[in-house]
């Protein structure tokens, strides 16, 4: 069956139409939509036409969803699919918007990941281990994160960045007992996700040695607080418990006996 459109209404929303055909409203539409289906007043138009005019908006407004969620930063392919099929749009729909997206350069993984990895390599301490999870997390393909970790984050880059890193984390720890603080550092570096390689190379880069005198205060600070919590056990019992706990914090023991042997003169 074949109507006429007897009038075009603009909407208060700029770029959209109401379409009456035979003086009854029967659809909105979007300027694009018009132009592409090259829509006027009078034109005739059956059911397998309105239907693909009614598509055609259905992906047209997607497209404006897609526009609008690109537009204040770079997506992947799967945060707009996601974000489509949030809007409860219909798989057909989002395929074929996804496909004017790509058409139009307006997606592109590759772009996103080298982005991405020098964005993250400038202003984080994050290694490429953690950096490929995170991509992985936006729905980015596997060889497109090696091409962009290989182009973006050189081996050089990576030491510089794990160099950075260990000195923050060698502050942070240098309270405790060199060891420790070594095992911490090395472990921070592996948490933030860089390689066995280069957390050996920034390390021994670092050259650290311990400060004798930090290293006491150090044990002096933590071993008061363990004799004074050992406080309720015979004296042998009390001396042993606090010279385990020290060690297992990485103290050495010389450095312990002679703290025990303090506090036994002390009393």
């Amino acid at each position: 069956m074949t109507k006429k459109i007897t009038k075009i209404v603009a909407q208060k929303r700029a770029g959209r139409f109401n379409v009456y055909l035979d003086d009854q409203y029967a659809f909105p539409i979007s300027e694009s939509v018009m132009i592409k289906f090259r829509v006027f007043k009078g034109m005739e138009v059956d059911e397998a036409l309105q239907a693909q005019m009614i598509a055609a908006d259905d992906v047209s407004k997607a497209y404006t969803r897609a526009l609008e969620y690109l537009s204040h930063q770079l997506r992947t392919e799967k945060e707009v699919h996601d974000k489509l099929r949030d809007e409860d749009l219909d798989e057909d729909v989002i395929t074929a918007t996804m496909r004017q997206l790509r058409e139009m350069r307006l997606l592109n993984d590759q772009q996103y990941a080298d982005a991405y990895v020098r964005t993250a390599k400038r202003t984080s301490d994050k290694g490429p281990r953690v950096i490929r999870q995170k991509l992985r997390q936006k729905g980015v393909g596997e060889q497109l994160i090696d091409d962009a970790l290989a182009s973006q984050f050189s081996a050089d880059d990576r030491l510089d960045n794990a160099q950075e890193l260990a000195k923050k984390l060698v502050r942070r720890y240098h309270h405790q007992a060199f060891k420790t603080m070594q095992q911490k550092v090395r472990q921070g570096l592996m948490t933030k996700g860089f390689d066995a390689e280069t957390i050996s190379n920034a390390i021994e880069a670092l050259d650290l040695q311990p400060d004798t005198d930090d290293q006491w205060d150090a044990l002096v600070s933590q071993g008061q607080k363990l004799w004074q919590r050992n406080r309720k056990y015979s004296f042998s019992e009390r001396a042993m418990r606090t010279k385990r706990s020290l060690y297992q914090k990485g103290f050495m023991m010389d450095d312990i006996n002679r703290f025990i042997d303090e506090q036994v003169a002390e009393e």
